[in-house]
C-alpha cells in the first residue's frame, strides 16, 4: 500500500510510520517541524516535507495512488490536507482506525496500555522486558526510546503491545486482548463533558478486552466490579523492583503480571529483566547533571514524579509549565499539596493550543492560589534568567526538574546545545 501520514514527525504517528516500513509498505508525509523521529524516517529512505498547506500531498497523489492517509484526533476539521484528500477521494483514517485494521490484517494479539498516568512509561517497560527475554514482538510507542525505533513490526509477533490513548475516545476502537489499566484520574475535558462519561469509556473499553489487569483503586474510580476477567491488583503486591519511584515500580507490576498471564513464569528472571528498564524519552529522563525533564502535567502525575525525584534527592527546584488552558479550568482547583516535596517551584505561562477562545487565559498566580507551600513559588518565564537561575542551582547541588507537555522540553535542549 501506499501511505500518507499526516504529522509523521509526532510521537503518535511517527511510530506507525515505522511500522509500515517494516511491513513493507511504501510510506510518505508531511509535519510542520522537523525533529528526531522525522530524521529517522529520512535515514530510512522516506520522503517527507516540511510544510502542511496540502501542496505535497497534491503532488504526490498526481504522481502515485494513495491508498490511505492517516492524521491524528488533534488534527482540525479544516486543515488544508485532510480537506485535500476527501476532495481526492483518498482515504482518511485517524491513526487509531488504521492501526485497527492492521491488527486484524496481520492477525496480532493486542496488550494494550491504557490509564490517564503512566502509559508511555509501562508501554516502555513492557516492550523492553518482551525484547530482553527474546519473545518476538511488534509495537508503538508515544515517545522516542533509547534502545530502538518508537514503532517496529516483527512478523514473527503473536503480540502487539500498544499504548492506547483515552484522547477523542481513542481506545474504543480496540478489543484488546490483553489491557494493562494505569493510574485513572479524569481529564481531556474537551473530549469527556463530564468525569462520569470518562468513567463510562473505560468501562466500555475493559468490557471490549478479553482479559483486563488493573489496581483496585482504579477499578473503583471508575465503578468496575473484578471479574474472572479482571484482575484487581492491592497494593501490597506491588513487586520490589530495583526502580526509581514507587509509580514506576507499580508500572513494572503490570508488565510482571502480564508475562504471568501470558505464560511466561520464571518470575525472577522476568523481574530481574525489568529492573535494568534504561527508562523512556521525557520520562524523568536525565538531560544533564542535576538537571532532568519530564511530561507529566497533571496534578498526580507532578506528585507522582516529585516522589520519583526525593528519592534522588531531598533539594529539588522545579520549573513547571502548565499545559492548555481549558485543560488548567478543569483542574487549577487540583493544585494543591503535590508540589510539597520541592524547595522552589518556578510557575510558568501556560502552553497555549487548540484553546476555546471565548476562556480567559488563566494566570500563574491564578494557578497557585491554593497551593499549600505557596511561599515556596515564584514566577517565571523560558528566558535567560531562568537558565541563570537553573545553572546556579544545578551548582549548587540542587536536583532541577522541568515539567510539562509544551515547549519547555525543547527549550532546555536547545539551551544545554549552545
Amino acid at each position: 500500500m501506499n501511505i500518507y501520514f499526516s504529522g509523521l514527525g509526532g510521537v503518535g504517528i511517527g511510530p506507525l510510520s515505522e511500522i509500515a516500513l517494516d511491513a513493507g509498505h511504501h510510506v510518505t508525509g508531511s509535519d510542520l517541524q522537523d525533529g528526531l523521529v522525522t530524521e529517522q524516517l529520512r535515514a530510512r529512505g522516506v520522503k517527507l516535507v516540511i510544510g502542511q498547506d496540502g501542496s505535497y500531498l497534491r503532488e504526490t497523489r498526481a504522481k502515485t495512488p494513495l491508498d490511505w492517509f492517516v492524521y491524528t484526533a488533534a488534527l482540525p476539521a479544516d486543515h488544508p490536507e485532510l480537506l485535500a484528500a476527501k476532495e481526492l477521494g483518498i482515504r482518511t483514517g485517524k491513526r487509531d482506525e488504521f492501526l485497527a485494521e492492521f491488527l486484524k490484517e496481520h492477525n496480532l494479539k493486542l496488550l494494550a496500555i491504557s490509564g490517564t498516568h503512566g502509559k508511555t512509561t509501562t508501554t516502555g517497560m513492557a516492550v523492553w522486558t518482551f525484547k530482553q527475554l527474546g519473545i518476538p514482538v511488534s509495537y508503538s510507542v508515544g515517545t522516542t526510546l533509547s534502545f530502538g525505533p518508537s514503532g517496529a513490526f516483527d512478523p514473527k509477533s503473536e503480540y502487539f503491545i500498544y499504548e492506547c490513548d483515552e484522547y477523542d475516545k481513542n481506545l474504543l476502537h480496540f478489543s484488546p486482548f490483553l489491557s494493562l489499566l494505569t493510574s485513572i484520574d479524569y481529564d481531556h475535558p474537551d473530549s469527556y463533558p463530564s468525569e462520569a462519561d470518562y468513567k463510562a469509556t473505560f468501562r466500555q473499553y475493559v468490557s471490549q478486552s478479553t482479559h483486563t489487569i488493573a489496581w483496585k483503586r482504579d477499578l473503583d474510580y471508575i465503578e468496575q466490579p473484578a471479574t474472572d476477567s479482571i484482575w484487581s491488583l492491592s497494593t501490597d503486591e506491588t513487586a520490589a523492583l530495583p526502580l526509581t519511584g514507587e509509580h514506576n515500580r507499580r508500572n513494572g507490576t503490570l508488565v510482571l503480571k502480564a508475562l504471568e498471564y501470558l505464560g511466561y513464569n520464571d518470575a525472577v528472571r522476568n523481574a530481574q529483566v525489568l529492573g535494568t528498564f534504561p527508562g523512556t524519552d521525557r520520562r524523568f529522563e536525565q538531560l544533564a547533571s542535576n538537571l532532568y525533564s519530564d511530561y507529566g502535567h497533571h496534578p498526580e502525575e507532578i506528585e507522582a514524579t516529585l516522589q520519583l525525584a526525593r528519592e534522588l534527592s531531598d533539594h529539588i527546584v522545579l520549573v513547571y509549565q502548565p499545559h492548555q488552558n481549558w485543560r488548567q479550568h478543569f483542574i487549577h482547583n487540583q493544585y494543591l499539596n503535590q508540589f510539597e516535596a520541592a524547595e522552589a517551584v518556578i510557575w510558568l505561562p501556560t502552553y497555549l493550543t487548540r484553546e476555546n477562545k471565548d476562556q480567559p487565559v488563566l494566570t500563574p498566580q491564578e494557578l497557585t492560589a491554593n497551593l499549600t507551600n505557596k511561599e515556596a513559588v515564584r514566577y517565571g518565564e523560558l528566558n535567560d534568567d531562568l537558565w541563570s537561575e537553573i545553572q546556579v542551582a544545578r551548582d549548587n547541588g540542587y536536583l532541577v526538574l522541568c515539567m510539562g507537555a509544551g515547549t519547555i522540553d525543547g527549550w532546555v535542549r536547545e539551551r544545554l546545545q549552545s
